[in-house]
């Protein structure tokens, strides 16, 4: 074990950032235009929330857009850096094993983590096979000539999150503070120390994703009520023709 160096941390976060979480709402905020708004959106769940206006419809659109699947791209991208935290102390790996992310080893013991966003990330099929993918890595290690003499234990690894009974009987769920620490070598305060570095390296890609936003809310804007409204008041009419209508 080698003490984790908050430094190859703090570079990993600002080098990676940008690509792993940023670009990518930048490149669908890019790429959305009027026709997919109005094809791929459910006009009746607007009325029911009584959008009235051209300007107001579009910004919700756009807010959906930029946080849609947010938290999942996000979390891979803290699953890269949990990777990299375990790399640095214990020479931790990407596993090969079907829904394992983790593998390290410490002294007799081998650890196989399934790393995951928060404590409520998954409905009960979810669960269901994780737990079948830690009893199978389990069983295939279990039967390899090296491994036979150390105990293997899977861990449910979540990068936020409170659950004060880790053990659920087939493997450990570690949340937050017991997550980080756990893979840190003991690092009681990485859950913190992580949030600095991370408000710091997105301050310029915030203001380019703003900057977009504004300029794309304009002009889809102005094209949507061209064609959708009467004195920028929605004509529910004609956006349900074009979303829904008969076409042939």
């Amino acid at each position: 074990m080698r003490p984790l160096d908050m430094g190859v941390v703090e570079h990993f976060i600002a080098d990676n950032i940008d690509k792993d979480f940023f670009d990518k709402k930048l490149s669908k905020l890019t790429k959305i235009t009027l026709s997919d708004i109005v094809k791929r959106k459910n006009p009746y769940l607007f009325k029911a929330k009584r959008i009235e206006t051209g300007s107001e419809f579009i910004r919700q659109v756009l807010d959906a857009t930029v946080s849609s699947g947010e938290e999942t791209i996000f979390g891979d991208f803290m699953e890269r850096v949990a990777l990299l935290v375990c790399s640095e102390v214990y020479g931790g790996q990407k596993s090969t094993s079907n829904g394992i992310d983790l593998d390290f080893s410490v002294d007799t013991i081998r650890y196989l983590v399934s790393i995951k966003s928060g404590p409520n990330w998954g409905n009960a099929g979810q669960i269901k096979a994780m737990k079948s993918n830690f009893i199978a890595a389990r069983r295939t290690l279990g039967t390899s000539g090296g491994e036979r003499n150390r105990q293997i234990i899977c861990i449910e690894g979540c990068c936020y999150g409170i659950d004060n009974k880790p053990d659920k009987t087939t493997h450990l769920k570690l949340c937050g503070q017991r997550f980080w620490e756990f893979i840190s070598g003991g690092h009681e305060t990485l859950y913190r120390d992580l949030l600095e570095p991370l408000g710091r390296s997105v301050e310029e890609k915030s203001l380019e994703l703003r900057t977009l936003h504004a300029a794309k809310q304009d002009t889809l804007t102005a094209e949507f009520v061209l064609l959708y409204c009467d004195n920028e008041i929605i004509n529910w009419d004609r956006l349900a023709v074009a979303n829904s209508g008969k076409t042939g």
